[in-house]
């Protein structure tokens, strides 16, 4: 095997691989990072309140829907439903973290709870893509959140100390910027046809959730929905 071919196995390696590979979502992730952050003060949430949900929640479509039911006033604030909406919202991170213990030994269940603390879509999306080429480490899951989580952090900041000069932020197209991010991972993600199916299925049962039922059940129904439909295909061209 040539040096140039050579596996990638040290951890400094391994980090910053995943760094790397995070960079092409970042610039979304900042865009609407920045959405967030105007948004968080037109909501009435303060610098450090802004810095303690960004940095304690880490979560972009959790946050988002925090912001419709935040109450500047302390005594209107809806703590239940806030909890409530952001376990519902979160819920995906059961299947999703799920998917990446391989990554940890037996006896490393508590290190990888608290690792799982810094996984978004986006890096689990990478890693998940690097473990089925034989690739993925913790080390490359680190790099990608690190990178991820600290521009989270500054982007929502940045966006509520400059919301003050950004009235609409779809007058610049920046809430497109969620959308175009997973775009941009479903693209990563393809493997061929076979995923048209679970695709779509999630997408058609999502949409209909979305119609049916009030909240953000329709990310948890069409996740699970899909993945099932995933499954059945799956067997069923092994059967054959």
């Amino acid at each position: 095997m040539s040096i140039a071919n050579a596996p990638i196995t040290t951890f400094s390696d391994q980090f910053y691989a995943g760094a790397r590979a995070c960079i092409p979502v970042i610039i979304s992730v900042a865009a609407y990072g920045v959405v967030w952050g105007v948004l968080a003060r037109g909501a009435g949430l303060s610098v450090l309140e802004v810095i303690l949900m960004s940095g304690l929640v880490f979560a972009g479509s959790a946050q988002f829907v925090a912001l419709d039911l935040w109450s500047p006033i302390p005594s209107a604030l809806p703590i239940g439903p806030l909890i409530l909406a952001a376990l519902i919202v979160n819920l995906r991170y059961l299947l999703l973290t799920a998917t990446l213990r391989p990554l940890f030994g037996p006896h490393e269940q508590a290190k990888g709870a608290l690792i799982m603390g810094i996984v978004s879509d986006e890096t689990w999306a990478m890693t998940v893509a690097e473990m089925a080429k034989g690739r993925g480490t913790v080390a490359f899951l680190l790099g990608g959140g690190v990178l991820a989580y600290t521009c989270w952090m500054a982007t929502t900041v940045a966006g509520h100390l400059l919301g003050s000069f950004i009235d609409d932020p779809t007058r610049y197209g920046l809430d497109f910027a969620f959308t175009a991010t997973f775009l941009a991972l479903l693209l990563g993600l393809w493997k061929g046809k076979s995923d048209l199916i679970p695709w779509l299925v999630a997408a058609v049962v999502a949409v209909i959730s979305a119609k049916l039922i009030p909240g953000s059940w329709y990310i948890l129904i069409g996740g699970i929905v899909g993945s099932l439909a995933g499954a059945v295909a799956e067997r069923l061209r092994h059967a054959d």
